[in-house]
């Protein structure tokens, strides 16, 4: 059993949440409860926790601050409940590399699958790593974060003729959806939406600039079955019909 440290910095749902389900069904015991940081140190310095639990509803200032006594001394996971989809908050929980960020309302279901998450980390990690000390933070601590993001990129690229949703990204990762959404607007400095359409009229570009093929099968190669849609998106994006798009660069070649 990997032992957790639950810290309940909001009076009113923590109860809630701690019992949201069996986590003893999932590997985890719940050895120690803090109901502010101070207390949650005091345990943290004593015992040897796998797992840091911070409900901080309605007190994020204070559950940030506790994320950044706690990594200033262990890069033990930590799973922050009852966030909200504030961007600096979220860009926060990514520079203290938390195991996940998991916004009010939260579900039984996300919360079981963040935990599966952590699990297989701590069965796959070497002996004794998550409670390594003296944990130095800097921007390149990100790069975890970035290989996230590697990885979506790629999904991306392999799957562009398909119905592609971050949702669906995010459960093959095994990471909250909006908190994924904000990890890849902060690495990428625009949407997961607007990424995708960038790599798709990208393609249909190429594609119309170096192959003979029709229009309503690029738009088929890029992801779009409805061809109106495509013509769309394509005028919208380029400022031009893909078809004259092609002209243009048939005559300037």
């Amino acid at each position: 059993m990997y032992k957790v440290l639950f810290v309940d910095l909001d009076h009113q749902s923590g109860d809630k949440t701690r019992y949201m389900l069996d986590w003893s069904s999932m590997g985890f015991a719940l050895e120690g409860y803090a109901d502010a940081s101070a207390t949650a140190m005091t345990l943290f310095a004593k015992h040897r926790f796998s797992l840091i639990a911070i409900n901080m509803n309605g007190a994020h200032e204070s559950g940030m601050e506790l994320c950044g006594q706690i990594r200033s001394k262990s890069r033990v996971p930590i799973i922050l409940i009852g966030g909200d989809n504030d961007f600096q908050l979220a860009r926060k929980a990514m520079y203290y590399q938390v195991s996940d960020y998991l916004p009010d309302p939260l579900s039984a279901d996300e919360l079981t699958s963040s935990l599966q998450n952590v699990k297989r980390k701590l069965d796959s990690a070497p002996q004794g790593e998550q409670y390594e000390q003296s944990l130095s933070l800097s921007e390149n601590d990100a790069s975890p974060q970035a290989n996230v993001i590697d990885k979506v990129k790629v999904y991306v690229e392999k799957a562009l003729h398909q119905n592609i949703t971050l949702k669906e990204i995010s459960n093959i990762l095994h990471f909250n959806c909006s908190y994924l959404g904000q990890k890849f607007k902060y690495h990428v400095n625009m949407t997961f939406n607007e990424y995708l359409l960038q790599q798709r009229m990208e393609k249909a570009k190429s594609l119309l600039e170096h192959t003979e093929m029709k229009v309503y099968e690029i738009a088929n190669e890029v992801g779009y079955t409805e061809m109106d849609w495509f013509y769309k998106k394509f005028k919208s994006y380029t400022g031009v019909s893909a078809n004259e798009y092609r002209k243009m660069i048939s005559i300037t070649a």
